[in-house]
C-alpha cells in the first residue's frame, strides 16, 4: 500500500463554468517520484474511482514511461461560451484544432451552432474543429444535428450518445445517410467497464484516452494496443500535477495521429505550479512539473481531511486519520 509523504487538497476556480462547476477540487500526493493528483470529480464512487488512484501512486512512486516524442500537439477546448468568446479563445490559443462543447443543458442547438461556425471561423478553414456531446443526445437528435453540423467540416464526434448501442447504431445510420462525421469514444471507453465492446459492437471511429479514470499511463497503453483504434488522448480538467501524467501517454504513444486534448490548465485562473502545462503554437513540451510553495491553490486542511476520508473508501488506499492536524501550508 502505498501512503503518501505529504497530501493536500487543491481549489482551483474556472475561468467559465464547465461541467456544471465553476472550482475544480482533487487531491495532490507526494512519493518518492514527486507529485501525483488524485481528483475524481463529486459524483463519482467507488469503484469507478480505484483507478484514480491507481494512476496517482504511477505517477507517485513509479514515474512514467520513456518518451518517443518531446513535445505533443493539442486542441483549444471552448466551452459553453456565446459566439464572440469562443472566436475570441480559440483565435488566441495559437491551437489549430479546437474541441468545441456542445448540448449544453439549458441552452439551445442554435447556440451550438453558432459557437461552432464562430470556432470554424477563427481557425479557417484548414483548422480542424471537433464537437463533445458528452452523451448528452439520443440517436434520432444525435443523427439530426451532426448533420447539421457536418458542413463545417468536423474531425470527428466526441461521444453524441450515452451508450455503445447507441454509438453504434448512430454511426451506422451516418454512414448509410453519407454523414462524414467520425466518432469518438469517451465515456463508453473510461466509464463502462467494458471498452472492448466498443470495438466488438463497432460503435467508435477513435478512443478517447484519458489516464486517470483508467489507472495510469501504462494501462492505457495496454488499453490502446487491445482497442487497436487511433487514440486521442484527454484530460480529466486536472491542474498541470495531472496533466503531466496525459502528456506522458501521449508522449509514449507509438503513434498520435490526433491533437491531445490536454491544454486544459489555461481553463483556471491559477494553477498548482508557476509555470503550468500550456501549449505554445500549438503544443505541449513534455517535461517535469514543479509545484508552488505559495498557498494561493491550497483548499486548506478541512478540504485535505475530507478528500482523504474519501480515498478512505479505495481498495488500498491508506485509511483516513481525522485527528491528524493540517501541516502549516494547509490550514
Amino acid at each position: 500500500m502505498f501512503t503518501p509523504l505529504e497530501a493536500v487538497a487543491y481549489a482551483l476556480p474556472l475561468r467559465h463554468r464547465f461541467r456544471g462547476i465553476t472550482v475544480r477540487e482533487g487531491l495532490l500526493v507526494r512519493g518518492s517520484r514527486g507529485w501525483a493528483e488524485w481528483s475524481p470529480f463529486a459524483e463519482y464512487l467507488a469503484p469507478e474511482i480505484d483507478p484514480w488512484w491507481g494512476a496517482a501512486v504511477e505517477a507517485a512512486e513509479v514515474g512514467f514511461p520513456a518518451p518517443v516524442r518531446d513535445r505533443v500537439p493539442v486542441n483549444a477546448t471552448v466551452p459553453a461560451i456565446g459566439p464572440e468568446q469562443a472566436h475570441a479563445l480559440v483565435t488566441a490559443s495559437g491551437c489549430r484544432t479546437a474541441k468545441v462543447k456542445v448540448a449544453e443543458p439549458g441552452q439551445a442547438f442554435a447556440d451550438d451552432l453558432a459557437r461552432v461556425e464562430a470556432v470554424r471561423d477563427a481557425l479557417g478553414p484548414s483548422g480542424r474543429i471537433r464537437v463533445d456531446v458528452n452523451g448528452h443526445w439520443d440517436v434520432d437528435t444525435a443523427h439530426r444535428n451532426l448533420a447539421a453540423l457536418a458542413r463545417f467540416g468536423l474531425e470527428y464526434a466526441e461521444q453524441p450518445c450515452a451508450s455503445v448501442a447507441e454509438l453504434a447504431d448512430l454511426r451506422r445510420r451516418l454512414a448509410r445517410s453519407g454523414t462524414d462525421v467520425p466518432i469518438a469514444a469517451d465515456e463508453s471507453i473510461r466509464r463502462s467497464g467494458d471498452p472492448e465492446r466498443v470495438v466488438a459492437e463497432e460503435a467508435a471511429d477513435i478512443a478517447v484516452l484519458k489516464v486517470q479514470p483508467l489507472g495510469g499511463v501504462r494501462a492505457c497503453l495496454e488499453l490502446a494496443e487491445r482497442l487497436g483504434l487511433p487514440v486521442v488522448v484527454s484530460s480529466a480538467l486536472e491542474s498541470s500535477v495531472g496533466l503531466a501524467a496525459g502528456v506522458a501517454l501521449a508522449a509514449a504513444l507509438p503513434e498520435l495521429p490526433y491533437a491531445c486534448g490536454l491544454n486544459t490548465a489555461t481553463m483556471f485562473t491559477r494553477d498548482v505550479t508557476a509555470d503550468p502545462l500550456v501549449a505554445v503554437d500549438g503544443e505541449i513540451a513534455v517535461r517535469p512539473v514543479a509545484v508552488d510553495d505559495n498557498g494561493e491553490w491550497r483548499a486548506g486542511g478541512a478540504a485535505t481531511r475530507g478528500w482523504l476520508r474519501r480515498l478512505a473508501t479505495v481498495a488500498g488506499a491508506p485509511a483516513a486519520d481525522d485527528d491528524e492536524p493540517a501541516t502549516e501550508g494547509e490550514r
